[in-house]
């Protein structure tokens, strides 16, 4: 599977959550609110330290309240909590880093409540995980500073990304079956190529028989192994037969993809993103979509791939149709 690399790790505190005191610093990004009680907030923080913490943030709901503003989306701040029976409780926070470009745009927020979506369905529990914490906040910075026609490129590249850390991103780089690359013929309007969700990547389609009949030795499929202390599924990638359950064409659901929108999916893994068709810099038919049904047609295959993966649908994604569809 294509690697990426985001530039260099940077590094964090450490774990300042000591088991003799009753409070303990984090850094931590708002990824969720919602009301509690007549005045308090429930917040959902993913912190490089400790994973994502659910705490309370009392009065944040009152007029003026100190907690108000920074107990709001995607708000970093600096936070002191205090060790509760039940919940723990946000003492102090001072802010960081806002971003008020993603509220101030309908679809920036949408796209970036996705990806707070995708986060938490791959974060653990006060676990430190810094990859995720930083990968999350550069693909805000991404999407905040993107134009309108890019904001669905930069939430796809977000998407794959995400995928890739957890490490069950799809393969369009080679095919599924025979393990060899494949390079998209952009000067052919009528060139095609497969992708199955459930085989994890892209296939020649004259492989088809072999993928459906599992003949094919290196297909790659997903497996969930539950960690019992933590309840997490970890997925990882594992060469195996298909399910003798696949054992007609029609067990295999194929998507047919063109030339370009396998080079756009192609070039995901890297760092920067081409957020354009004519960027790639080759020639292409008559009869290729404009770049805002391109990158609808991509969200869309990964928004299906990473439900298959998580098992869960991504509520956010109907916004996305909302905000999108009618461009």
């Amino acid at each position: 599977m294509p690697r990426f690399k985001l530039g260099e790790p940077q590094p964090f505190a450490g774990v300042n959550r000591l088991s003799m005191s009753r409070t303990y610093r984090a850094t931590a990004i708002n990824l969720k609110a919602m009301p509690i009680g007549e005045t308090d907030r429930l917040l959902t923080l993913l912190t490089p330290e400790l994973g994502v913490l659910r705490v309370t943030a009392p009065g944040a709901r009152k007029h003026l309240s100190q907690l108000g503003g920074r107990s709001g989306l995607f708000v970093i701040n600096d936070v002191l909590i205090a060790k509760g029976k039940r919940l723990d409780k946000l003492v102090q926070a001072e802010t960081l880093r806002s971003f008020p470009g993603l509220s101030q745009h309908l679809g920036k927020l949408t796209a970036s409540q996705y990806l707070a979506e995708l986060v938490l369905l791959q974060a653990l529990d006060e676990q430190p995980q810094p990859d995720l914490y930083y990968l999350f906040v550069e693909h805000l910075e991404r999407i905040e500073a993107s134009s309108q026609s890019g904001i669905l490129a930069c939430l796809t590249h977000g998407i794959y990304h995400l995928l890739a850390l957890e490490g069950v991103a799809p393969d369009f780089q080679t095919c599924c079956v025979t393990r060899r690359p494949v390079v998209p013929d952009l000067s052919n309007p009528d060139w095609r190529i497969g992708f199955s969700v459930a085989a994890g990547g892209i296939f020649q389609l004259s492989e088809l028989g072999r993928l459906a009949s599992g003949r094919a030795a290196g297909v790659y499929t997903q497996s969930s192994v539950v960690d019992s202390a933590s309840k997490h599924s970890v997925r990882s990638h594992r060469v195996q037969e298909v399910e003798s359950a696949a054992s007609s064409q029609k067990a295999i659901a194929v998507t047919q993809l063109t030339a370009l929108e396998l080079a756009l999916l192609q070039q995901l893994s890297r760092a920067d993103l081409v957020t354009t068709a004519q960027g790639l810099a080759s020639p292409v038919g008559s009869g290729v979509r404009q770049p805002h049904e391109l990158w609808m047609r991509i969200e869309r295959l990964l928004r299906q791939y990473a439900q298959y993966q998580f098992d869960q649908p991504i509520r956010s994604a109907a916004l996305i149709d909302t905000c999108f569809s009618s461009k």
